[in-house]
């Protein structure tokens, strides 16, 4: 190796040492402000920048050294207890790091420290320390807090934690040094018989384990180095599924027990080589208190940041992934989530806010929780913005559940900041997080409280290198769908698989369980061949997880689980969004692995399902003779003939046996669903006759606010899509017009006029 390679090593090592050092700065010198006096944070703030500037001046970048230098003036001061930390002094710290940062950047790029001017930095500094030299005020000097001493602490850190000497005979020993004492720290303090020499060799014997049992448990190891290691265990993964293949078809007693083995070791070695990727979670969040102090002084308010599972481990590239998306939640929470202090005392609140974080693990994946206490997302400004920004018709934002409406915040363009600022309210941002965080295979979903508060969920893998996955096959080709999106696995046999799938405004249905489970077809989504395979002996119905929503897809066999290496695609297969990579099987076939978010984006399966659940009651809105475009559930009651209400107030249709209905307050319920269901026959509050008396019982579900009401009629007809022109010329009671649908004279059953009374009061409780 050439002295100059030496070299460049030498520094490598400086700068990573560097930003190591900043990052725990920045982190220890926000927590100070909390404890202005505590001597372990003091302690290790003060090291940290003596250290950059050593290193810094040893390896000739005197600009580097030279700003450290006034920095650590200042902290000296704080940590002889002349100066206590105040937000000016940190303001002032914090911008010599971020100075020092920009070296270090210039450092690694070129070498040098660039010819960029920090005079303004150095200046705050050095008048800060001009202001702490004028005369001490009368008030008593701060009491240092108790701490248990850091076991790589400086000498006169360990002992005046262990009562051994006191702060200012450090504070002596240090002032001599300064001024050229050669002596080492503990061989002053002896002669100034501010400590025993006994509980000096102590201290130096604590300082000397700790810094060895550091440098013998950790070791450096290069990003690529891990990321080539990872390729290699992922090839060792393919041979081994090749192998364990290829023993199904083997008898030989040893040649099964070394393939099994390897499949052991491999394993293994797997688990061991993905602990080393694995990071904790913490690595993202150190950043985070100082970006909420500075977020919180620009935006005038006060803010505490509350953290737990920071020890939770991910991939490294999933915390990559992540980073981005975490930051950009939290500066909206600060921003436009948080109040000011004046409104928050005026709504009785504490005036400073609360923001809290929180990572576990669960069902093998990692759930991230943020949540404040501001005021929560006002749904009707949401609403206004995507309605002015043509994201949703004032019609479909009319019929939009709250969880619909909370989910336009998504949205491109939409933004609920009353104005655009260096930090926020543009409206990009949020469409981008959900992106990013779909894009690994996570989900999101947003919760929020009008006045109290928001908490944004987001749930991501582990890893992406090496994931379980479930093997399909449609149309001849294998296929892989990673077991994160999998909830469940249904098979239609024999006579129900003909009628097995339905059809609502054009979208195939399967009821799973008393709710429609939208449909999609692989064949049909990917073109291989036939997509009608109701036909078959039996249906496969994959029921998958895309985002807060399921959906089911067909495939034509399910074969098995396996753990499959994830190959990226290459640049021409990367626009199709419907695959997330590729795989290599046991058999050297490649198969491609689908991402399921981009699949139900393809099939439509999931907007479909959701347009048909915020359309607008047109049908209440229309008057005579106005033609309306609708989508209408047909239906018989009694003598009227045909009776029709919009899809858009369905929420379920359900067929009950009669002995299940039963008698409360006099009249007729069902239990539904946790609740007590009223059941409200048509014909009966239009006052027709009917004779007819069917078992089952066919019920159309309404729903509004969590309540549910059955409406029981004598036959459920059809669904139409169709411009109907309404009627309302001599209208009965609980009848809001006529109009002409499949070329018959259907009567539009007003379902608010008659039911305000039929919904239960109570959820689950009947009235």
């Amino acid at each position: 190796m050439s002295e100059m390679d030496g070299m460049e090593e030498i520094i490598g090592e400086f700068l990573v040492e560097a930003n190591e050092e900043l990052d725990q700065f920045d982190r220890d010198l926000v927590d100070l402000e909390k404890d202005p006096v505590n001597a372990t944070l003091l302690a290790r703030i003060f090291r940290a920048i003596h250290t950059i500037k050593g290193s810094g001046g040893t390896l000739g970048f005197e600009k580097l050294a030279s700003l450290s230098h006034v920095g650590e003036n200042v902290l000296s001061r704080m940590r002889d207890i002349t100066l206590v930390l105040n937000p000016e002094i940190t303001t002032a710290l914090l911008a010599m790091t971020d100075s020092l940062r920009q070296m270090l950047e210039q450092i690694s790029q070129t070498g040098k420290e660039g010819d960029d001017d920090y005079t303004t930095v150095t200046s705050q500094l050095a008048l800060l320390l001009e202001e702490a030299s004028k005369p001490e005020s009368e008030t008593a000097a701060p009491q240092v807090s108790e701490s248990v001493p850091d076991p790589a602490s400086l000498l006169g850190e360990i002992l005046i934690s262990e009562g051994a000497t006191y702060p200012i005979e450090v504070a002596v020993a240090l002032d001599q040094q300064r001024t050229g004492d050669s002596r080492k720290m503990g061989e002053i303090l002896v002669a100034n018989e501010a400590a025993e020499a006994t509980a000096v060799l102590d201290a130096l014997r604590f300082q000397s384990d700790a810094h060895s049992d550091i440098s013998n448990n950790t070791i450096r190891v290069d990003v690529g180095l891990l990321d080539r290691l990872m390729n290699l265990v992922g090839e060792l993964v393919l041979a081994r599924n090749q192998i364990l293949q290829f023993t199904s078809t083997q008898s030989d007693v040893v040649y099964l027990g070394a393939a099994q083995r390897l499949n052991l070791i491999t394993t293994e070695l797997q688990e061991g080589v993905m602990k080393t990727r694995m990071q904790p979670i913490g690595t993202v969040w150190n950043k985070l208190p100082r970006l909420v102090r500075d977020l919180a002084m620009n935006c005038g308010k006060s803010v505490q940041i509350d953290m737990s599972g920071a020890e939770t481990e991910l991939d490294k590239t999933i915390i990559e992934a992540i980073k981005s998306p975490l930051t950009h939640i939290i500066r909206n929470a600060v921003d436009h989530g948080i109040e000011n202090p004046e409104i928050r005392l005026a709504k009785g609140k504490p005036r400073e806010g609360r923001l809290s974080l929180r990572a576990f693990h669960e069902g093998g994946q990692v759930n991230i929780e943020i949540s404040d206490d501001g005021a929560g997302i006002n749904t009707d400004l949401v609403k206004h913005k995507a309605i002015a920004k043509g994201t949703i018709t004032a019609e479909q934002a009319a019929r939009m559940s709250e969880r619909e409406i909370l989910g336009l915040v998504f949205a491109p363009g939409v933004s609920t900041a009353q104005e655009v600022t260096s930090i926020s309210g543009r409206g990009v941002g949020m469409d981008v997080v959900r992106t990013n965080i779909e894009k690994i295979g996570g989900a999101i979903d947003l919760q929020s409280t009008a006045g109290q508060g928001m908490t944004i969920k987001i749930k991501i893998p582990l890893t992406l290198a090496i994931i379980p996955a479930l093997i399909v096959t449609s149309g001849g080709d294998r296929f892989a769908i990673p077991q994160v999106n999998l909830v469940e696995l249904v098979r239609v046999e024999g006579e129900h698989s003909a009628r097995g799938i339905e059809f609502i405004k054009g979208t195939p249905v399967y009821r799973l369980r008393g709710r429609l489970l939208p449909i999609a077809y692989l064949n049909r989504e990917l073109k291989l061949g036939t997509s009608e395979v109701t036909t078959a002996e039996s249906i496969n119905i994959v029921v998958l997880q895309a985002g807060d929503r399921e959906f089911g897809l067909v495939v034509d066999e399910i074969n098995d689980t396996e753990e499959i290496v994830v190959k990226p695609l290459s640049k021409q297969l990367k626009s199709v969004r419907c695959f997330a990579g590729a795989t290599i099987m046991g058999d050297g076939r490649v198969a491609l692995i689908l991402d399921v978010v981009g699949l139900a984006q393809l099939a439509n399966v999931l907007s479909e399902l959701n347009e048909s659940s915020i359309v607008g009651d047109t049908a209440t809105k229309a008057g005579a003779g106005t033609a309306q475009q609708s989508t209408w559930l047909l239906f018989k009651a009694g003598e009227s003939g045909r009776m029709a209400i919009p899809l858009s107030l369905v929420s379920r249709l359900e067929e009950f046996a009669a002995d299940k209905i039963e008698r409360s307050a006099g009249r007729d319920v069902i239990q539904y669903r946790g609740q007590i269901m009223p059941l409200v026959n048509v014909s009966d509050v239009l006052g027709l006759q009917t004779t007819r008396k069917s078992d089952p019982v066919q019920v159309i579900v309404y729903s509004e606010n969590g309540r549910c009401v059955g409406l029981v009629v004598d036959e459920i007809v059809d669904i139409a899509d169709q411009n109907v022109e309404v009627t309302r010329e001599h209208c009965p009671n609980g009848i809001l017009g006529t109009a002409v649908i499949q070329e018959h004279v259907t009567d539009l059953f007003n379902i608010h006029a008659l039911l305000p009374g039929a919904t239960p009061a109570v959820k689950g409780v009947s009235a």
